[in-house]
């Protein structure tokens, strides 16, 4: 035990005081940050980005038609001619020119009008556009059919669905899909964390080969306790780095969210060439009664329970992968060779994230979900992406939570068992390519 402890604080220290560790837990921060913020920075100016449009007008059936918005604002011309409007338009710089003609029927003028652009407009001029004039022709065509202009109004009103539980309390939209993001961002930290730290797992096993120093290492202590040492030390190598990162992360990107927010505030914007400006509040925003079921739901999440299982299952989805990268560093001279091993270890953490998403999304209590949240390999991800429902009655069942996490430990101690006899055998072998065959054969050593 006591050989144990010396290797684990002999590969922490190794990797905590490598001058390039020390420098991206530092400098890895200050980039994410400013890779979010440089992102939100420009996403915020191109929204911020206001177009104008030139219409000119020569029919009446779209008179009252165009209302400016945050995003797109209208000149009318009036008493020009086409060619005269298109040169306006050019010298006025502005985004495009709308040209309805005059003609016998509102049919004929909305097929007859074009959008006149010096390159290929964006697609949300053009569905606002198309709106405007399908919303026109929509409501031409009923009262062609005896329908008013009131009935048209009454028949376009929005219709959503009421839901609510047994107990009569309130069901939000979309919430199912927010827990389910939650948990995915958690089960995201731990495949990343197998990914980078199950990699340098693998190098540290194959220096120390390549070195020749695993020779005088192992004739003083047992391959599994040095394999089991270089997982445990890495690990917590990366914890403590995972740590810094999260608390420096979140100090950079508030203060930095809070200076950005600032200086889009002082943005100046155009206002001399808006129209009259409609704001439909009921899409602005959210009821404040929707507000408060999301916040309350929210708040319902078990937070306690979700840190405490992805704490379990970031343990041992750790173990079982970061072992199986150890065998894998065992059993080649080079990290080249390692590519033929690397993509099946992959593979079930990018079919948890993915699958996870569809399955979870759509149904958290489907077959496929649960199949998922039971497998070894892809628990540690899906599980926690169906964990924000909660346990019991609505939620996960216990006897699913506890039997994934014993199919967990059950498949670590085999892992660990099978990467050991390939640990034990390809530590010392050197020169050649190992092939799948020759690992099968090593466990029967």
């Amino acid at each position: 035990m006591s050989k144990l402890k010396l290797i684990i604080i002999r590969e922490y220290l190794a990797k905590v005081r490598n001058k390039s560790f020390v420098v991206m837990t530092f400098l890895s921060p200050i980039l994410m940050v400013g890779m979010i913020v440089l992102i939100a920075y420009l996403t915020k100016l191109n929204d911020n980005e206001k177009r104008i449009i030139t219409v000119l007008n020569e029919s009446d059936y779209f008179s009252n038609s165009f209302y400016a918005s945050e995003s797109l604002s209208y000149i009318e011309f009036k008493n020009l001619s086409f060619e005269e409007a298109k040169d306006s338009t050019l010298t006025m710089g502005t985004y495009g020119l709308l040209y309805i003609p005059k003609r016998d029927d509102l049919e004929a003028t909305a097929n007859s009008t074009f959008l006149y652009t010096k390159e290929s407009p964006v697609s949300l001029v053009l569905q606002r556009l198309d709106n405007i004039f399908q919303n026109r022709l929509r409501q031409s065509r009923l009262q062609q059919l005896g329908v008013t202009a009131k009935d048209f109004a009454d028949i376009e009103q929005d219709f959503e669905l009421s839901t609510a539980t047994f107990e009569g309390q309130k069901n939000i939209k979309g919430i199912n899909e927010i827990k389910a993001g939650i948990g995915g961002a958690f089960g995201y930290l731990i495949m990343m964390f197998i990914i980078i730290y199950g990699g340098f797992v693998m190098r540290s096993v194959i220096e120390e080969k390549t070195s020749r120093i695993i020779e005088v290492i192992i004739s003083s202590v047992k391959p599994f306790q040095l394999m089991l040492g270089k997982i445990i030390g890495t690990s917590l190598a990366g914890i403590t780095q995972f740590a810094i990162w999260i608390l420096s992360a979140s100090i950079l990107l508030f203060v930095s969210l809070w200076i950005l927010d600032m200086e889009i505030d002082t943005i100046p914007t155009n206002s001399m060439l808006t129209t009259t400006t409609f704001t439909n509040m009921a899409t602005a925003q959210p009821e404040v009664s929707d507000l408060e079921l999301y916040t309350a739901e929210f708040l319902k999440i078990p937070w306690v329970l979700l840190v405490c299982s992805f704490l379990v299952y970031f343990v041992l989805g750790y173990l079982i992968y970061s072992s199986i990268y150890a065998a894998i560093g065992a059993a080649v001279d080079n990290e080249t060779d390692t590519q033929q091993f690397i993509f099946p270890i992959i593979l079930p953490l990018m079919l948890a994230i993915y699958v996870g998403f569809f399955s979870v999304f759509s149904n958290p209590h489907g077959p496929i979900a649960v199949g998922f949240s039971l497998f070894p390999l892809t628990s540690p991800i899906v599980m926690l992406m169906r964990l924000p429902g909660g346990l019991g009655e609505g939620g996960v069942p216990i006897w699913q939570l506890l039997v994934s996490i014993t199919l967990l430990i059950i498949t670590f101690l085999g892992i660990v068992w099978f990467a050991a006899k390939i640990y034990r055998v390809g530590i010392l072998m050197y020169g050649k390519k190992p092939t799948y065959r020759e690992l099968y054969k090593w466990l029967n050593y």
